[in-house]
Parts: structure tokens; C-alpha cells; sequence
């Protein structure tokens, strides 16, 4: 007799806006994979601190991934650090970016700072110590107080003349924060994966980041159908029915236009053929709405009342084949 495998059961995957500990607990037994909010200080904890010696090579592409367990708001599950090298490496560039910004912006705000006169030393060295409270990628280092006189009138003071009062100014340098700094660079291209599915043979840490990344298909949707363009915010039901007829509507338009990028690209991958994309580089996977705005500018020839000949340019004839017949009937070219 054939031997059946149980087949793996239905599992919900989402973003970090599901991980929360009310969630959790009201999800139960339902199994799921969520990524992890940065807020939560033993996930920020980890990515910054886990060293890489933890970290194990995957199949899928320049993913590494390190287990964890955890028991956060009391449900046992698995927690995966995973490391994108690309992604890794892009926010290495971003965070040099803000903290060569924070550099220009907190050395202005120290030299304000340093400017601004203080009745005593305790109310400068405060002033201090909110400061440094302040910073995030930097820290002040030769901290002290100037006394600086004023007298009675404006100039050189007269030989033997005492000061009517004095006011006291900070002085201090800003140097980076090594430490702080290296625990962001740690942090950088990491992020958590948490899931209830605790079994390794069903579930393999490399099957869950799969899982979770072919969220991204829907994602890529969802930003279509809050896309500007699609003038929704514009439009006023009144009625729950009309709420969930337009959202058939757009769920429609969201099909369509799938089905219409994959033809696209399914045929040019098949002529091994390329298009120019929005930089003018050729490109085997454009996107509709690209294409669409290529024909937003097309020329209908009338003679005598009827349609006569359509002016195309030679991206668009270049294009028109891979749409299908239909597309190129519609532009005369069959």
C-alpha cells in the first residue's frame, strides 16, 4: 500500500502589524509566520547583537538564517534572524547617509548651544546632559564650563575694573559613538521571521522564508489598488453594498492587469526579446502600468468621419506584438 504524507497545513502570513501579544493569543492554535516589529527591545537586542558564526547558508539566493526560540506573549514558537546581503549592504549606505546628516545637524545645534549664556554651571551642565540625551549615532566628550565676565560698558575693560556679573558657556566636542554605531551596522540587512510551526522536518527555516516571501506578490497588488491613479479616494458610497461593489470592481481591475503583465512578460521572455523601461534600459520584466503610460500619447487619423490610420512610434509598434493579436488589431497593425 502507498504511503500518504499528511499535506502541510494552511498557514497565514503577514507583516510585522499582526505581531502583537493580543494577537498572538487570539490566533491560538492557527498556524501563521509574521515578521517581527523592530519595537519589541529583545527582537532589536538580537539583530543587533547575534554574531554572524550563528548564521547558516540557504538555497535562496544571499540568505542566511540563525534559529531562535522564543516564547514571547507565552506562545512558543521559532524565531528566525535572517540576513539579506543586498539588503545589507544598501542599508550600510543609508545609515552612513543619516549619520553624516545628524553629524551636520547636531554640531550646528552644539555650537547654538555652546553660544547660549547660562546663569550657573549646574544649568550648563544639564543643558549638557539633555543634549547627549538627544543624540543617536554621536556622544559628547570634553565637557566643561567657560565663565565668561561682563562688564559695565562695551570694549577692553579699564585696568583694575571688576566685571558686574558673569554667565557661564558649555564647551564641548561631538565625536561618534563607536559602540552605538556598531550595533547598527550589526543590525543592518537583518531582520525576524516568528512562526508557531515548530516542526522542522514540515517546516524548514528556508520553506518559511519562502512562504514569506511570496507575501510580496500581494503586496505588489495592494499597492496598485491604493495607487493614486486609481482615484478611489475621490469616489463617496454611502452604502456597505456599494463599499463591497467597488471593491469587486477593483479586485477585477487587479486581475486583469495581472493577467496582463504576466502575458507581457511571458512573451518576451519566449522571444527572448527586451523593452526599454523608464531609463531608457532594456528590461524582460516591465510592469503594465509602464506600458500603459508608453500609449498615453497616441495619434487617431479621421478621414472623412471614419478612422482612418493611427500614428505609432516605434517603442509602441516595438511593443504591440507581445500584447497579442487583439491589442494589434486594435492599432490597425493586423
Amino acid at each position: 500500500m502507498p504511503l500518504w504524507k499528511a499535506a502541510p497545513p494552511e498557514v497565514y502570513v503577514a507583516d510585522a502589524a499582526l505581531y502583537s501579544e493580543e494577537n498572538l493569543k487570539a490566533l491560538g492554535e492557527t498556524p501563521w509566520i509574521s515578521r517581527v516589529t523592530a519595537c519589541i527591545a529583545e527582537a532589536q537586542q538580537l539583530m543587533q547583537t547575534l554574531p554572524s558564526e550563528m548564521f547558516t547558508v540557504t538555497a535562496l539566493g544571499n540568505y542566511v538564517i540563525a534559529e531562535v526560540c522564543s516564547t514571547y506573549a507565552g506562545v512558543q514558537q521559532r524565531w528566525l534572524v535572517v540576513q539579506s546581503e543586498s539588503r545589507k549592504q544598501a542599508d550600510l549606505k543609508q545609515l552612513d547617509k543619516r549619520i553624516a546628516k545628524a553629524r551636520t545637524k547636531k554640531a550646528k545645534a552644539l555650537k547654538n548651544l555652546s553660544a547660549h549664556p547660562f546663569a550657573c554651571e549646574t544649568d550648563a551642565l544639564d543643558a549638557a546632559k539633555l543634549f547627549a540625551k538627544k543624540l543617536k549615532y554621536h556622544r559628547l566628550t570634553n565637557i566643561g564650563v567657560q565663565l565668561k565676565p561682563h562688564y559695565a560698558h562695551p570694549g577692553r575693560p579699564l585696568k583694575g575694573e571688576s566685571p558686574q556679573r558673569y554667565t557661564y558657556h558649555l564647551q564641548a566636542a561631538l565625536v561618534l559613538d563607536e559602540a552605538a554605531v556598531n550595533l547598527l551596522r550589526n543590525q543592518a540587512g537583518r531582520f525576524i521571521l516568528a512562526t508557531n510551526l515548530l516542526d522542522d522536518g514540515l517546516w524548514s527555516n528556508e520553506t518559511i522564508l519562502q512562504e514569506y516571501k511570496n507575501q510580496q506578490s500581494c503586496e505588489r497588488g495592494f499597492r496598485f489598488l491604493k495607487d493614486p491613479l486609481f482615484f478611489a479616494s475621490r469616489m463617496f458610497v454611502k452604502l456597505p453594498q456599494r463599499v463591497a461593489a467597488l471593491a469587486m470592481i477593483m479586485g477585477l481591475c487587479l486581475l486583469v492587469y495581472s493577467i496582463g503583465q504576466g502575458q507581457l512578460r511571458s512573451s518576451l521572455a519566449e522571444a527572448h526579446e527586451t523593452i526599454p523601461n523608464q531609463r531608457g534600459k532594456p528590461t524582460e520584466r516591465p510592469t503594465l502600468r509602464w506600458v500603459l503610460q508608453c500609449f498615453q500619447s497616441v495619434h487617431l487619423v479621421w478621414v472623412s468621419g471614419r478612422k482612418w490610420s493611427i500614428k505609432l512610434t516605434d517603442t509602441q509598434r516595438h511593443i504591440l506584438p507581445f500584447l497579442g493579436s487583439a491589442c494589434q488589431k486594435y492599432y490597425f497593425l493586423c
